[in-house]
């Protein structure tokens, strides 16, 4: 049947199972918000406040889901806005399709009105990205496009669309999307000989679990190569949840702001067990003096992670639950009673503390796991909070933390908290943020209430950039430049000005109350939390430093330091 190319995008998008999108209007997609309409009752459009809040909730929604995001931006501005999100999901490894409307074809390249080359711009941030300049490519582009997104190592794709395209007729007939089948004809039986061979010969292995462990769904296969292995587990921001936080094998996570009992145990291991981490430098510390104890066995899906920050002794490339599921069933079960009785022993010795005065931001994150039973689903921005976010909610399950790790995106949370909302209406989500990540697109506070999408933001508001000020701090003689919001801003009557609930916090006290109305109200909820300015995340390790020069507070005060 003959279609237009909005019509044809919308029944691509129907094809995929696409459910949401998230976006704002423009004069170059006005053919396809056209179209949206009278698909409403089958497609929901969220209309964000600003593009990259639609970026930022497609982002969330597929990271809590497994599915790919959508979101739809016009030309030019709209376009550029978009950027930055798409950015944050291509470093994260998170599927996205992220359409554009561009000018007419017989525009392009003459700086028309609101034309830019998207394209061009987010080349080096996407997996593959498509000007679309025909109406007969427009089908297969997008369903290239969404297969791209989901297949391998996932992450975003582009397709810019002009105008006329959206308006111009061709032959369209439905197609039923391809089933995704998992890489593994990259890992051969002579692979995971080896790596079960440096698994036997261990003598002290610790088990390193990263974003790629959550992305390919591998959870049940990878607590099960646990109990074979008989390892202590740590991981990363990203991959948080893949192992529960509240297994015994445990010891939290690893790097910059890890426990001293995974940094120490990564550096003493013998056999360190990388499960889909790229090795990233807020983990590794000085790269040369990184597990120099151990051999690294390293299993993930792109081969270009490979010895490309940290040397590995062997490889297995391949989707991560499909080589779990080889090396359980080959692996016999191991025993490491000593090296488990000395690892044990130091998670009672460094336990994770924090003050008990005050109100604070671990408190805040430890009353919550309490409230929620540990089954909320933890939105954050970037900064302290986030620190703290990771460190004192133990994530039971996986896609139940998402953050910004690889891009560090400050504006972040509250869309992602959108979108993730949106994705699961039975769960309580809550975005963590700090005040100066809340400025930069609180506006999507509007967002949830224009829908009623019940949200809870919690802002650590310490008046100050925490984390930044935490360097200057210790690192840059107490020279607070320009990390001091010592302003007037009230986010409560901001909040309610936009027409949330909302709350302030104190002090301690208060803080159980609060939370847990907020919990119960099942609407959009802003709660003020205020924090001291000089509260910082421990431990740290210093930039530049190895991973077991890890210290605390009271190493600082003792000279340690």
């Amino acid at each position: 049947m003959q279609l237009t190319g909005s019509q044809i995008l919308v029944e691509c998008l129907k094809e995929q199972g696409v459910d949401t999108i998230f976006g704002y209007p423009g004069g170059a997609v006005l053919n396809i918000y056209d179209e949206l309409y009278r698909h409403q009752d089958e497609i929901r459009h969220i209309l964000t406040s600003h593009e990259q809040g639609a970026s930022h909730a497609a982002d969330g929604y597929a990271r809590s889901t497994g599915k790919v995001g959508v979101c739809l931006a016009t030309s030019g501005p709209g376009a550029t806005n978009l950027v930055t999100g798409i950015a944050t999901a291509y470093m994260d490894s998170v599927p996205m399709v992220a359409i554009t409307g561009n000018v007419a074809v017989n525009l392009l390249g003459k700086d028309s009105f609101q034309e830019v080359d998207i394209a061009g711009i987010t080349m080096p941030v996407t997996k593959h990205n498509y000007i679309v300049k025909d109406v007969t490519q427009l089908a297969d582009t997008i369903r290239k496009a969404f297969l791209i997104a989901q297949t391998g190592r996932p992450g975003p794709v582009l397709i810019d669309i002009a105008k006329d395209v959206t308006a111009n007729k061709t032959e369209y007939q439905r197609v039923t999307p391809p089933i995704i089948n998992r890489i593994t004809d990259t890992f051969t039986a002579e692979d995971i000989s080896t790596a079960i061979s440096m698994i036997v010969e261990s003598k002290k292995p610790v088990i390193f679990v990263g974003g790629g462990a959550v992305i390919s769904d591998a959870w049940i296969e990878l607590r099960e190569f646990v109990k074979r292995t008989d390892a202590p587990v740590t991981d990363t921001l990203m991959g948080k949840g893949a192992f529960s936080g509240e297994d015994t094998y445990y010891t939290g996570m690893l790097g910059m702001h890890g426990t001293k009992t995974a940094n120490y145990s990564v550096t003493e291991c013998d056999l360190l067990i990388t499960v889909g981490s790229r090795f990233s430098d807020r983990v590794t510390g000085n790269t040369a003096r990184f597990a120099r104890n151990a051999k690294i066995l390293q299993i993930d899906v792109d081969p270009a992670e490979i010895n490309k920050n940290v040397l590995v002794d062997h490889a297995v490339i391949g989707d991560i639950k499909e080589v779990l599921k080889a090396i359980n069933n080959r692996l016999p079960e191991q025993k490491h009673k000593d090296w488990l009785d000395h690892v044990m022993d130091m998670k009672k010795k460094y336990p994770l503390k924090y003050h008990e005065r005050g109100l604070t931001g671990p408190f805040i994150l430890n009353k919550l796991y309490e409230l929620t039973n540990g089954e909320a689903i933890i939105t954050t921005e970037v900064g302290q909070h986030q620190m703290w976010s990771a460190q004192y909610f133990n994530y039971k399950y996986p896609r139940t933390f998402i953050t910004s790790g690889g891009l560090g995106t400050m504006g972040y949370g509250l869309g992602a908290c959108i979108g993730a909302k949106v994705g699961n209406t039975d769960k309580t989500v809550i975005n963590i943020a700090g005040d100066g990540c809340f400025r930069m697109n609180m506006n999507e506070i509007a967002t949830a209430t224009r829908y009623n999408i019940p949200i809870i933001q919690v802002i650590f508001n310490n008046h100050v950039l925490g984390m930044v000020r935490q360097w200057q701090s210790l690192f840059y003689g107490e020279r607070y430049s320009y990390t001091t919001l010592n302003d007037s801003v009230d986010f409560v009557k901001l909040a309610e000005a936009m027409g949330a609930k909302a709350y302030r916090i104190t002090k301690r006290e208060e803080a159980e109350t609060v939370l847990k109305e907020a919990i119960s109200l099942n609407i959009p909820v802003v709660i003020d939390c205020q924090l001291e300015s000089d509260d910082k995340v421990w431990p740290m390790v210093a930039p530049g430093a190895a991973i077991e020069e890890v210290f605390t507070e009271e190493d600082l005060e003792a000279g340690n330091k």
